[in-house]
């Protein structure tokens, strides 16, 4: 009888390694926002060929992490005044749309897959894990999403979702802004399962006012960051 064998392990493609390591460079912001990106100088750095940064870039502008300009690509720059109209909008459609999810007095079976994602953000925190409690709380928001009916209402929330991610990614990074966007996930989970759409509207306002006061400092931080680079000369880029 022959044995159970396992399957061969296989290595990463370079194209997703490429992604990964980029992704994090913008999180980290080892990579700046207002930072040009081109093909030939990341592929010579990163020591690979053009191909996979060309999937690379491309994925991440799929995500709103980076905007594709020409034949080159850029980290959007947000002002303050961006980020507010970003807030303001979400502050206007997500209430409803969570609110909406609760009034459909959601069965259990359709409130599993939130609960798996919130485990899997729960470990994730435990861990230490950024990349995976963004992941994570990309596939609860998807969750919640697929109890809303009305599908104008989730189109209008999609229209900001490149900046959104970018956000997150940014936000996410840090460990305090991970406890505080559990403790909001927890609270959007427990409104569903109460059926409450007044709770669930007033839980995801102030999921959303927690996110703002942490994308805040860490906007902050970055201006600070690149305001100390430039009266230093800077990085070469």
């Amino acid at each position: 009888m022959v044995p159970a064998l396992k399957p061969v392990d296989r290595p990463e493609a370079l194209g997703d390694q490429v992604y990964r390591t980029l992704r994090d460079y913008l999180g980290s912001h080892v990579i700046v926002p207002g930072q040009r990106l081109q093909e030939a100088p990341l592929a010579l750095q990163l020591g690979v060929s053009r191909t996979p940064v060309r999937e690379a870039l491309a994925r991440l502008v799929s995500e709103g992490l980076i905007a594709a300009e020409g034949r080159s690509f850029t980290v959007p720059v947000l002002s303050d005044a961006d980020v507010d109209e970003i807030y303001e909008l979400r502050g206007l459609l997500e209430p409803a749309a969570l609110a909406q999810a609760a009034a459909s007095a959601p069965a259990a079976a359709a409130l599993a897959g939130i609960a798996v994602a919130l485990k899997a953000a729960e470990a994730a925190d435990r861990a230490g894990d950024a990349e995976a409690f963004i992941e994570a709380n990309a596939r609860f928001h998807a969750a919640w999403h697929a109890l809303v009916a009305n599908r104008r209402l989730l189109r209008a929330i999609a229209l900001s979702a490149g900046h959104v991610r970018y956000l997150r990614v940014l936000t996410l990074n840090h460990a305090a802004a991970r406890k505080a966007a559990l403790a909001g996930m927890k609270n959007i989970l427990g409104a569903l399962r109460k059926r409450d759409p007044e709770r669930a509207a007033r839980v995801m306002r102030e999921h959303l006012q927690a996110a703002r006061a942490h994308l805040r400092r860490v906007l902050d931080d970055i201006a600070r960051e690149a305001a100390a680079s430039a009266a230093g000369g800077g990085p070469p880029r």
